[in-house]
């Protein structure tokens, strides 16, 4: 545990300065804000395709959906929890270094980053303070096939990231950010929405249970617990649809007028 949580505090850190210092080197013209903000998704980006890679890994290994066992269930939460921590603190310094010519002292900075952040920052704190309570204790050695699961919902954010850095360089208008927009669409759709019927057919099928039965024969707080979750991936998913309808829409648009 503990070595785990000193490889992802040297791993996630490490890897955002390597990025920044490389795209100052190579990209003279991009500012410091540009920099470190491509360098946050970029670590972002590696970090998913890592938790993807081992939720697949954990979940063929676990034929036994409730009581297979894999190491990486375990490990790999210790490793995401400086990850967490990292990229709060590195969104910010983005925020800040974006800002610092508007003469905002830290506290306006932060203030406005709160604000600005609130849904990320909620949703760091409750993998934080909560699955990460319920992955490593409170639920026993059951699940890590449903662990696995969650870590694969991770799949979306490289094209998640890449629509925001090709935003950022205003590339909006090239052909990879559309293509792009219909791989988040997809991804997100797959790995964020569809992931919980998922897991509920999954087991079902273990029980031998319908998907319909399934949500009458499991714990309440586990429906809960899902509802919770899926909640907000529901409304990312509409603001990701909302985007890329505005996307589509424009040639129309301009066309008609």
């Amino acid at each position: 545990m503990l070595l785990t949580l000193a490889w992802g505090s040297l791993f996630f850190p490490g890897l955002f300065a390597l990025c920044t210092w490389t795209l100052r080197r190579s990209r003279p013209e991009w500012t410091n804000s540009d920099c470190l903000m491509i360098s946050t998704r970029l670590v972002s980006s590696v970090q998913a395709v890592l938790a993807t890679g081992s939720g697949i890994v954990i979940m063929r290994s676990c034929s036994d959906v409730v009581n297979g066992r894999h190491w990486l269930a375990r490990e790999y939460v210790w490793f995401l929890i400086p990850y967490m921590i990292y990229d709060s603190y590195a969104m910010y310094l983005s925020e800040w270094y974006r800002t610092r010519d508007q003469d905002h002292g830290h506290s306006t900075t932060f203030r406005n980053f709160l604000s600005q952040n609130r849904l990320m920052i909620a949703h760091h704190a409750v993998i934080l303070f909560v699955l990460v309570p319920v992955a490593q204790r409170l639920r026993g050695d059951l699940g890590d096939f449903f662990v696995g699961c969650i870590f694969t919902a991770e799949l979306s954010t490289p094209f998640v990231s890449l629509g925001r850095i090709l935003i950022h360089l205003k590339q909006q208008h090239t052909l990879l950010y559309k293509v792009n927009g219909i791989l988040t669409l997809a991804t997100f759709f797959s790995c964020r929405i569809l992931l919980f019927p998922f897991m509920y057919w999954s087991y079902g099928q273990q029980q031998g249970l319908s998907l319909l039965q399934v949500p009458f024969n499991i714990p309440f707080f586990c429906n809960v617990a899902n509802a919770f979750l899926i909640a907000p991936q529901i409304y990312w998913f509409c603001l990701l649809c909302r985007k890329a309808a505005r996307l589509f829409d424009t040639p129309q648009a301009k066309k008609d007028g």
